[in-house]
């Protein structure tokens, strides 16, 4: 414990863990549902065709990726306006898990596609949607001088909750000869079962937080009062980025790095695979190698950021990010791979977390879950672009290698961008919360 954490109340402790608990509950959707089970099932037994199975998955999250964009910055202005964010919250998060039960009745059959993909999209946006109120209430829970440390703790609890819940369907339904719960394998029941797991593992784990955490007083607007304030505040502030040259260089700046990362966490398995002959289970265990080493990161650098800063701390890790990953290019050795994409794994933690502590620092308190919707829509904006160069640059050099330059360019590009945005000192906690 930090001598600055020593003096905060223990009531208001309680309130920070709910809240970084809830990191812990929904990154089981991304994990389990969007990269490592439920999306490979969709390509293997539903579809039936793994290679357009995964392309018809891809079309899919992004017209999620639409939604997600087009929704994010809208209902962040509406909920600055109305006041609490915690309903929003839960509204979504019903929404998400609801669907995601739904995923159960998706039978190994082409039949069943359009209605998994259907669930997968609207389980995807609640998601993401609900994310947004999440992170804007950051500054509220936050004490003074600990954003990042709070902030990293949770994006720590994240890695590891999304870790806890892939172990549990792997060694309950998806390993076992008779899984758990009596499901059985007819019909790929226990692999259908996945989503269920993930379901309850979201709702309960995010209880606490809606539960323990403090939340804003509602406003006297009123709902429909603050849609019609929200969505003329959205415009003006949308007309008024050009005014405010930081935050529009750092929105611009954090899209480009960010779709670095999730590039890297889409092909990253294929890469490895391909150039290393990983079988499922080989990538598997790769990837919650790296999912531990990244969870790791985000703790051993948490406190760091709120002494050297969150901006210094997002170019340390994106300064780390590339020189690991060039290294990586130019080996041919499977043992010096690893331990090089482990490190790797270190840095980009904190290069996610220490972005959201620069965005509570940017926006203004008054437009706080607006200016994070933004963040959103911006970070999926150009969404295409990182795997659209990979494909290409791979395509044209015939080697996926060449396709990893993408990455390292958008990862060099968002640092120097990145590098004159200025960031105010102000502290981003809030007194009140």
């Amino acid at each position: 414990m930090t001598a600055a954490s020593a003096r905060v109340p223990a009531r208001r402790r309680l309130g920070i863990a709910a809240w970084a608990l809830y990191d812990w509950a929904d990154s089981s959707f991304n994990t389990v549902i969007g990269t490592f089970v439920f999306s490979v099932y969709f390509a293997r037994g539903i579809y039936g065709d793994e290679t357009q199975g995964a392309a018809v998955w891809g079309y899919a999250m992004a017209v999620a990726g639409v939604f997600i964009a087009v929704g994010s910055p809208v209902l962040g202005a509406v909920a600055d306006r109305a006041g609490p964010r915690k309903p929003w919250i839960a509204t979504f998060m019903v929404i998400c898990v609801a669907t995601t039960s739904l995923l159960w009745f998706a039978e190994p059959d082409r039949a069943f596609v359009a209605l998994t993909l259907v669930l997968a999209v609207i389980a995807t946006t609640a998601h993401a949607l609900g994310g947004v109120f999440y992170n804007a209430m950051l500054p509220d829970v936050a004490p003074p001088g600990m954003a990042g440390t709070v902030s990293g703790w949770a994006w720590g609890l994240g890695y590891a909750g999304g870790l806890g819940a892939l172990a549990l369907c792997l060694l309950l339904l998806v390993l076992p000869d008779a899984p758990a719960f009596g499901v059985g394998t007819e019909n790929a029941a226990n692999i259908r079962a996945t989503a269920l797991v993930t379901a309850a593992w979201f709702l309960v784990f995010a209880l606490p937080m809606l539960l323990l955490t403090r939340d804003r007083p509602s406003a006297a607007l009123g709902v429909r009062g603050a849609v019609r304030a929200g969505l003329a505040q959205l415009a003006g502030t949308v007309a008024k980025l050009r005014h405010q040259p930081p935050l529009l260089l750092f929105l611009i700046a954090s899209a480009v790095y960010r779709d670095g990362l999730a590039t890297l966490f889409a092909v990253g398995g294929l890469f490895a695979a391909g150039a290393f002959g990983m079988d499922f289970q080989e990538i598997l265990i790769f990837a919650i190698g790296l999912n531990v080493t990244a969870a790791g990161g985000s703790w051993l650098f948490a406190a760091l950021t709120d002494r050297v800063g969150a901006k210094r701390m997002v170019l340390l890790g994106l300064t780390g990010l590339i020189v690991f990953g060039t290294a990586i290019l130019f080996v041919t050795d499977w043992i010096t791979f690893l331990v090089l994409a482990l490190i790797l794994g270190l840095f980009v933690g904190p290069a996610q977390s220490a972005s959201r502590v620069i965005m509570a620092k940017l926006a203004p308190p008054s437009m706080m879950t607006e200016m994070f919707g933004l963040y959103t829509m911006t970070g999926k904006a150009i969404a295409f672009v990182g795997p659209l160069g990979f494909g290409l640059l791979t395509d044209i050099f015939d080697s996926q290698r060449a396709g990893l330059t993408i990455i390292l360019a958008m990862w060099l590009l968002g640092a120097a961008l990145l590098f004159f945005v200025r960031v105010p000192a102000r502290d981003a906690g809030a007194e009140a919360a």
